[in-house]
């Protein structure tokens, strides 16, 4: 296993419904969870790449409608 960890910035705050979509896709094959930082309004994402692509992570954000604008790099 190869476990990456991907940072999207938001376009505005998770709602209630966005939030349990997530939790709902947290428990897809090879995404292993998500941490909000609210104070930079950024979604970390942990997900295992041997089994998923960053493609694949960031089609179920759009699947649950998460506000995201683009990648952050954390370097």
């Amino acid at each position: 296993m190869t476990f990456m960890t991907m940072t999207y910035e938001l376009q505005a705050p998770l709602r209630q419904d966005q939030l349990r979509a997530l939790a709902f896709f947290a428990n897809t094959y090879g995404l292993q969870k998500f941490r909000l930082d609210e104070k930079k309004n950024w979604l970390h994402f942990d997900y295992d790449a041997s089994r998923l692509k960053e493609t694949e992570v960031e089609h179920v954000l759009r699947m649950a409608k998460i506000p995201v604008v683009g990648r952050v790099s954390t370097n």
